[in-house]
């Protein structure tokens, strides 16, 4: 398999990956991503080369973006000095659900945060998916503390959030790496 990063032809599958995302969560009960995600900042978000394709030949098996760009309201003003990258909307088809896919995408999001100099790997989780958090903590994540609504701690307009980092450190995920060489982040040692 092959990670590469999206090209704006791929905003159509994205959408649709999210969509499947969420009838999948509603049937596990959870309202995450209940909302349909704005086409403009995906796209905005693959023209800054920041999501990336997991392709088994011609399909998609996987999406992860991956962002040096904290949201805003969740992380303190310490926290965001410490060089970090940040994992955002990670999906796998629920075709290849079972074969460690997130796990793996995590390994290589965890590999290219090293590259770029960061000493963290961070992510924040929807309040309520315990199921998820989990999930995370098994993958290695420390959690870090919980922002319930009306706490956002940089005046942000996300007001929830399970954060969890794990150390970003070099990481053999399996995968063909056809993405670019990350930046070195500020601040990287």
């Amino acid at each position: 398999m092959i990670v590469a990063p999206a090209e704006p032809h791929d905003l159509a599958k994205l959408l649709a990956f999210r969509e499947e995302a969420a009838t999948w969560l509603r049937e596990l009960g959870s309202d995450q991503w209940s909302r349909p995600y704005p086409a403009d900042k995906l796209l905005a978000a693959i023209e800054a080369g920041t999501v990336f394709m997991l392709r088994d030949g011609h399909t998609t098996a996987g999406t992860i973006t991956l962002t040096p760009d904290a949201e805003d309201g969740l992380w303190t003003d310490d926290e965001l000095v410490e060089p970090s990258m940040f994992v955002n909307k990670l999906t796998v088809a629920r075709e290849y659900a079972g074969q460690n896919l997130g796990g793996r995408l995590l390994d290589w999001a965890t590999d290219r945060a090293h590259h770029a100099g960061a000493r963290w790997l961070r992510l924040d989780a929807w309040t309520t998916n315990e199921g998820l958090q989990r999930y995370y903590l098994a993958q290695g994540f420390t959690h870090v503390r919980t922002v319930r609504e009306g706490s956002a701690v940089n005046g942000g307009p996300r007001v929830s959030g399970w954060l969890a980092q794990r150390a970003a450190r070099p990481a053999d995920h399996g995968f063909e790496d056809h993405a670019p060489a990350p930046l070195r982040l500020p601040f990287a040692a």
